[in-house]
């Protein structure tokens, strides 16, 4: 184990965990990142509305340009996958394990995000290889103006599945919303919603979908192939909330985010969250904003009991 602890570790290299990670370093805070490489963010063949980006950006050369310039001033970055952590009540410090090491933490950030359920239907390379040429998407607030007046279908079904093809009926009148397991359990109410935008139900079950080079093609039980721009899956998501039971931090919400304060704090002294692991808007603006404040807390909580002077 490191001879001395770290005045912050931060749990996850997505936008969230970089920006705060960039920050700390420039308070000149001893900051160490713990990277599974598995962020959202990696995913995004282009980002289109990342501000200052007017061209949009690789979601992977975004991620890497953040890792360059947390490393430009001073913050460490190791691969691995946090398995461990504890607090000791009576020194307040974490103790971390990871991969091959453990080691200490005066201040934890988690920035551990969340993965989308992708449909069991589709293997995963070909799943990837799909997202990489738009077939499959996962944001419409993202990525809504790309399917314009195109061909949609949506995966999904109930009221996550009906609001997810509405707000996308901003963009598009040609929308096709298939269950994925079933006939639809939707509510009346919301039937009528859909009808009156136009969507067409179909019931599932999918029993093929195939992605092409310029189309996504769906068969349901019963039915023939039918054939999409695009495709959203709306299947909901798991919140990477392990590390916050283990330490008994507050959870709320359907999916159990990180109860965090107007600072980023959570309900247990030392331990903050950023980005999507907090309930909020699942977007890179939002996630970086939160990294800025939680960093900047981070700072300010430390100096009452150290002195961040040069």
């Amino acid at each position: 184990m490191r001879d001395k602890p770290f005045d912050c570790l931060v749990v996850g290299a997505g936008p969230a965990g970089l920006t705060a990670a960039i920050y700390l370093a420039r308070y000149y805070l001893d900051t160490i990142i713990v990277d599974a490489g598995d962020s959202r963010a990696s995913w995004i063949p282009t980002s289109h509305n990342h501000a200052g980006f007017p061209d949009g950006i690789n979601g992977k050369e975004l991620i890497q340009r953040m890792k360059e310039q947390a490393q430009k001033y001073g913050a460490e970055i190791i691969d691995g996958r946090v398995t461990k952590m504890t607090r000791d009540e009576e020194s307040g410090l974490f103790c971390v394990e990871w991969g091959s090491g453990t080691f200490e933490a005066r201040t934890v950030l988690l920035a551990t995000g969340v993965t989308n359920r992708r449909p069991p239907m589709i293997e995963r390379e070909d799943h990837d290889e799909a997202m990489a040429k738009g077939l499959i998407r996962y944001c419409p607030i993202c990525d809504g103006y790309e399917v314009t007046d195109k061909e949609v279908a949506i995966v999904g079904t109930g009221q996550h599945g009906a609001a997810e093809t509405l707000f996308i009926r901003g963009y598009t009148p040609h929308l096709t919303l298939i269950a994925p397991d079933g006939p639809h359990e939707i509510e009346e109410e919301d039937r009528l919603k859909l009808a009156e935008a136009g969507v067409e139900l179909v019931d599932g079950p999918i029993t093929e979908l195939v992605a092409g080079d310029k189309e996504i093609c769906v068969a349901v039980e019963g039915g023939k192939m039918r054939s999409f721009d695009s495709l959203y899956p709306a299947l909901g998501s798991d919140t990477h909330t392990g590390l916050a039971e283990m330490v008994g931090a507050d959870l709320k919400g359907d999916n159990e985010c990180v109860v965090v304060d107007e600072h980023m704090r959570t309900s247990v002294p030392g331990l903050y969250a950023a980005g999507d692991v907090v309930l909020g808007l699942d977007q890179i603006s939002n996630a970086m904003g939160q990294g800025g404040v939680a960093s900047t807390t981070i700072r300010n909580d430390l100096s009452k009991s150290k002195k961040i002077w040069r």
